[in-house]
């Protein structure tokens, strides 16, 4: 597709970009994608049960016990799932909140095997319980293969005004199991597929995690940014380790919606195979069962008044909240601050690598916050753990950088050298410019099948140069300054944007453009699928 004659004023595009995204409804194969003409499996014709806390609404399907529907218990309740879309997520290989993975070997065996509850939809075994706080519990088994050596059995339960769901995994063989990677999806109504801006900002959300182990936590905000935010936390020994993406799930992701991700407790199988060659945010770990243990792993759903008020529920439901000022990236030049509020006293805090951040414990400020003093020592990702008394294990990851001054003079530097393009035979007139580079392949972009990253304009195109140009507000070098402005008078006027004529000021979407029938042979690269 040609994008060579689409021009508009910079504003109405930005808007124009913007809306398209949301309102244009080219993601709708998305949805579709072959999806409807498969069996339905997850029995909704069977119905609902509905229980009610002074915070909630829970719905669940009567086959499979899975979430139909998480609402506030409001006069007008909000679903935080994507209850609007059952009926095109009924079918087997579709996440819904209630579902488990778990990955795990024999003792003696190398080889992780890997289970899911989403893959193969039975009507779940209902079992009863005495217990006044258990809503509703099932045995898995009739979703999981029948010679798994676990019983999997699911808990919804209410604490006070919250749900809970939980997890008892037994190990009903005569060996000892590892479990590996074990994890909980979190299905929420991130997909607004073919809905207008307003139907997406009243009906649907996005999600954040703080991968902090025993203090981690799952936010989940209305698109809007306004009402009760959704809050996850651990419910026992339920550590947030991980945030494995959930690329299975026959929807994929797109312009108008980013996937799931589950909540993952263990990851050392993950770790060994799929994971390997990255960086983990926490140490990997797993969880051996002997023959006739049980494990148990849950979350706790809360409600937050409003985004502002998230710390404040966090620390009034007992979770270490931590706060970084300025921020979890750390110059080496600069006094970072970080306040820890829990009701557990600090047993330990270490950072890894060792030495790589500084710690200064200063006297607790005036909320009784612990307050301490962090100098940033040795660049690159660091982890702090913070030990408390109470064996509950938090930790902030950082990125330590150079000073601040370095770091900018580098960046001005590397802009205008390694990114400078200059080939001033270029067929799409882009030089001179600060170019899009691939700092993986170490090589600037001068071809993309997203056309915008290679033509200097658009968000994707126009930051490097635009960044450059920045630089110099704060460190002006008289040589990069020099290069900028003939990079203005040369290709911003009258390339990227129009200087005469009745569209003056105008500006391209791209200076790179695909249009192969009217470019001589050899112009685009063959490898890219355009």
């Amino acid at each position: 597709m040609s994008i060579k004659k689409f021009r508009t004023n910079a504003l109405t595009y930005v808007f124009g970009i913007v809306l398209s995204l949301i309102v244009f409804p080219g993601v709708k194969a998305q949805k579709d994608a072959g999806q409807d003409q498969a069996l339905s499996t997850l029995g909704l014709e069977k119905g609902t049960k509905v229980f009610k806390t002074a915070q909630f609404q829970l719905e669940i399907l009567n086959s499979s016990q899975t979430a139909a529907a998480l609402k506030t218990n409001d006069a007008e309740p909000f679903d935080y799932t994507p209850g609007d879309r059952l009926n095109q997520r009924d079918k087997n290989g579709f996440y819904h909140l209630g579902d488990i993975t778990f990955g795990i070997r024999p003792e003696g065996s190398t080889d992780w095997s890997y289970y899911s509850t989403s893959k193969n939809r039975f009507d779940v075994e209902v079992l009863q319980s005495d217990k006044p706080n258990v809503l509703a519990v099932a045995d898995l088994g009739k979703t999981l293969p029948g010679d798994l050596p676990l019983q999997v059995l699911r808990f919804w339960e209410k604490d006070g005004e919250n749900i809970v769901i939980r997890f008892e995994l037994r190990n009903k063989s005569d060996k000892a199991i590892e479990i590996g990677a074990l994890g909980i999806p979190m299905v929420f109504n991130n997909n607004f597929n073919d809905k207008s801006l307003e139907q997406a900002h009243n009906e649907n959300v996005f999600f954040d995690p703080y991968i902090g182990k025993d203090a981690g936590y799952l936010q989940v905000l209305r698109l809007h940014g306004k009402g009760k935010v959704l809050l996850v936390v651990p419910y026992g020994n339920t550590p947030f380790e991980a945030y494995r993406p959930l690329t299975d799930d026959p929807l994929r992701s797109g312009y108008t919606y980013e996937g799931l991700y589950e909540w993952t407790v263990h990851s050392k199988s993950y770790a060994e195979t799929a994971w390997k060659h990255a960086e983990q945010w926490n140490v990997p770990t797993s969880f051996t069962l002997k023959p006739g243990e049980s494990q148990s792993y849950g979350v706790k759903f809360l409600l937050a008044p409003s985004v502002r008020d998230i710390e404040k529920t966090l620390a009034a439901a007992n979770r270490p909240v931590a706060v970084g000022l300025p921020g979890y990236v750390l110059p080496m030049d600069v006094d970072g601050k970080l306040f820890l509020q829990y009701k557990g006293a600090v047993k330990n805090i270490s950072v890894e690598p060792q030495g790589a951040i500084g710690f200064k414990e200063m006297p607790p400020s005036k909320q009784g916050w612990k307050n301490y003093v962090l100098k940033g020592k040795i660049w690159g990702r660091a982890r702090v753990t913070v030990d408390y008394a109470d064996g509950l294990s938090q930790t902030i990851n950082y990125k330590v950088i150079y000073p601040e001054k370095e770091v900018v003079a580098s960046y001005g530097k590397f802009l205008t050298t390694a990114q400078w393009y200059d080939n001033r035979n270029d067929t799409f007139g882009r030089a001179p410019s600060v170019i899009s580079y691939d700092y993986e392949a170490k090589q600037q972009i001068t071809q993309n099948s997203f056309v915008w990253i290679a033509g200097l304009s658009d968000e994707a195109g126009a930051g490097s140069w635009l960044g450059a140009i920045m630089k110099q507000v704060v460190i002006p070098e008289k040589e990069e300054v020099s290069k900028l402005e003939d990079f203005v008078n040369q290709t911003i006027w009258a390339g990227v944007q129009y200087s005469e004529g009745p569209e003056k000021y105008g500006v391209r979407k791209s200076l790179f453009y695909y249009e192969p029938d009217s470019m001589p042979e050899g112009t685009y690269d063959k490898n890219i699928k355009w």
